[in-house]
């Protein structure tokens, strides 16, 4: 059954090495990954582990010292940069653990600012980002600057703007860091809402009670890789 389904990304024996000075640190150690189209992936691991290098690779905002990587067919390596600015701004959906929201920008701005930089119309991007909004629940707060936002409402203004584009893959980098317990659940609760309307989502993690929330776990150690097995019957 899995391998009947369409590969998204397929990562080919990933390295990742930094010179200082005359010392080379190797980060990854050679790492293959292959996440089918539809999976809610979490990578888990601790601070240090490599896992947040693999995600700037996986985004496309770092590239590996050597392997390959495939997204949606497409050699990385291969990509001009304006072609790799196109995938992070219409491919990948990022969702990071400080939120990244503009201050002086309303919920409604934040989540129009990728489709302003694809150059869709006003009105499209405002129709857009009301859609999204009422998504996430916060049809409410459109108009609301993110002082006046809770961690949670914030977090949801980015889930928003990650998916007003329709990227094929979403990308969470510790997605409930910043928040209370309750609240990370509710931003759960919206990732298995996405993954069943079969987005594929990554979830980077270094906690194993958020890790859990995902159908298939991968643990990163000291560089190397390994399979965590399924969890949707957890």
């Amino acid at each position: 059954m899995e391998e009947s389904r369409e590969i998204l990304l397929e990562m080919k024996d990933i390295v990742k090495q930094y010179k200082m000075g005359d010392e080379v640190s190797t980060v990854l150690k050679g790492i293959s990954l292959t996440v089918h189209k539809g999976e809610f992936l979490a990578v888990l691991g601790p601070s240090g582990s490599g896992k947040s290098t693999l995600m700037n690779i996986i985004g496309c905002l770092d590239t590996p010292t050597s392997g390959e990587y495939y997204l949606n067919g497409k050699l990385i390596a291969d990509l001009s940069e304006a072609e790799l600015a196109h995938i992070r701004s219409r491919e990948i959906g990022f969702i990071f653990q400080s939120f990244y929201l503009l201050k002086d920008q309303n919920a409604m701005e934040n989540v129009e600012l990728p489709m302003i930089y694809t150059g869709a119309s006003r009105k499209t991007c405002r129709e857009k980002a009301k859609e999204m909004l009422k998504r996430v629940g916060l049809e409410d707060r459109m108009y609301h600057m993110p002082s006046q936002l809770s961690g949670g409402q914030q977090q949801r203004v980015a889930i928003a703007r990650s998916i007003v584009n329709t990227p094929s893959l979403l990308l969470a980098d510790e997605p409930t860091g910043a928040l209370d317990q309750a609240t990370g659940k509710q931003v759960m609760e919206i990732f298995h809402e996405l993954n069943s309307e079969g987005r594929t989502i990554i979830m980077i993690t270094h906690d194993a009670n958020i890790a859990s929330h995902a159908n298939r776990i991968v643990r990163i150690l000291d560089g190397s890789l390994y399979e965590g097995g399924e969890t949707s019957d957890a």
